[in-house]
């Protein structure tokens, strides 16, 4: 289901949403963390940005594992070419790990610290703390995972 839409590999084209989401996701979910003010205004769109980034990424991984197969089943993939495969795809399961973890931790942040709730100062603080951090890892790794991807592309196989 997940490997070619019209024939041609569906993964190049899912990509292009966890590039987008994640970082929009991070920067928004680190603002709504450290500056009280932007809270109202952020609130439902990260809400749903928290919901549909870790899909995004999760399809990616599911797609690039279907084409992966499909390069597999034709060996169509050199010995000296599947070491950088297989980076990617470690890089893209961890985007997924990442990811699904700052969505987790963004919609805690949402629910806890909305604009008039009574959240504890402790909580808000450790919440915006392990957000920030997730946030930061989830940039790196969907980077990580879009140059490994770039460079396995372009340098061939």
């Amino acid at each position: 289901m997940l490997e070619e839409f019209m024939g041609i590999p569906i993964h190049p084209l899912l990509v292009h949403a966890p590039v987008v989401l994640v970082p929009l996701l991070a920067i928004l979910a680190i603002a709504y963390a450290v500056a009280p003010f932007v809270r109202p205004h952020t609130r439902w769109v990260l809400g749903l940005l928290a919901l549909a980034t870790p899909f995004a990424a999760l399809l990616a991984k599911l797609s690039g594992d279907a084409f992966f197969g499909r390069l597999q089943n034709r060996n169509e993939i050199t010995p000296d070419f599947f070491p950088k495969l297989e980076a990617h795809r470690h890089f893209g399961t961890m985007t997924v790990y990442a990811t699904a973890a700052l969505g987790l931790l963004t919609l805690a942040l949402v629910y806890l610290v909305a604009p008039r709730a009574t959240a504890r100062r402790g909580l808000s603080v450790l919440l915006a703390v392990l957000t920030v951090v997730a946030a930061g890892v989830s940039l790196y790794y969907v980077v990580r995972t879009g140059d490994s991807g770039a460079k396995a592309v372009w340098t061939g196989r």
